[in-house]
């Protein structure tokens, strides 16, 4: 006969025998992974909101920006595809925190505490699921792309690792905007905290403009930001932009998944932290 796991609410579970604590954790996150899936589900109007903003961004940059703005040694929609793949799963991390911050303001969060789980499914469970959404949103992208003429070259590996690393900064931003949607614990405070710190890690970047084209004083933070090293990646791997060596795509690279390894764990960690502490009675 199994072995009941410890229900008191607010404590740490005892694990069934014969299976470590690390094994239930995964088990609990990806239970709760599959409810927030589930969800977005059965909420087609989320579904057709999440399709519809990469689209607009899309064709807008593309038809409305793509005439004035020119990029060297290539066609501005290559350019900017990469780079619109890199906002999108940025902001569309912002959704983890809201989801978040919405089960604190109703109680749900309290109530998976009474549950016998580890304290951070809860957390982890909804970045896994929002990974799983972003990646049907690059999806909906690269369609969209290829018809208004992206053109990505490259062998197939080099595409997959491209679109590999993509989703590892989108697991990323969705643990600090985890963590950003517990401190605050409002859903208004955590879209508006969600965005406050994205729009100038995106916008003063390499996503829509050769980093040159801006003032000497914002380059450095241009050049070395995380959606800089991860668009100049993409565009590597994808071999879109001619201005990039082999040399600078590997470095771009390393940088990305630098950039990756470091977010993680400054904010995994934290976030747990705070989640603990901010649903505890």
């Amino acid at each position: 006969m199994a072995v009941a796991r410890n229900i008191t609410p607010g404590t740490r579970y005892q694990p069934i025998t014969g299976r470590p604590a690390f094994v239930w954790a995964f088990l609990d996150a990806m239970v709760l992974a599959r409810r927030s899936v589930l969800r977005t589900l059965r909420a087609p109007e989320l579904i057709v909101f999440v399709a519809i903003q990469p689209v607009m961004f899309v064709l807008l940059f593309r038809y409305v920006f793509g005439g004035a703005i020119q990029v060297p040694g290539g066609q501005y929609v290559n350019y900017l595809m990469p780079g619109i793949f890199v906002q999108t799963v940025a902001f569309g991390g912002v959704i983890t925190g809201i989801g978040l911050a919405e089960d604190m303001h109703q109680g749900l969060i309290d109530r998976f505490r009474s549950l016998p789980m580890s304290s951070s499914a809860v957390v982890s469970g909804r970045t896994v699921a929002d990974l799983a959404r972003n990646g049907f949103t690059v999806a909906i992208m690269l369609i969209v792309g290829f018809l208004v003429g992206f053109r990505p070259q490259g062998t197939v590996f080099e595409f997959m690792l491209g679109i590999l690393v993509l989703m590892g900064i989108s697991f990323a931003f969705s643990w600090i905007s985890a963590f950003i949607g517990l401190a605050v614990g409002s859903v208004e405070a955590a879209q508006s905290g969600g965005f406050i710190w994205m729009f100038p890690l995106t916008f003063a970047s390499s996503a829509f403009v050769p980093v040159s084209t801006m003032p000497s004083w914002l380059r450095p933070f241009a050049e070395h930001n995380p959606v800089t090293v991860l668009s100049d990646a993409l565009r590597g791997l994808f071999h879109v932009n001619p201005a990039l060596t082999t040399a600078d795509t590997r470095w771009a690279l390393i940088q990305s998944v630098a950039w990756i390894a470091a977010i993680l764990a400054v904010f995994i960690p934290l976030a747990v932290i705070k989640y603990r502490n901010s649903t505890s009675r």
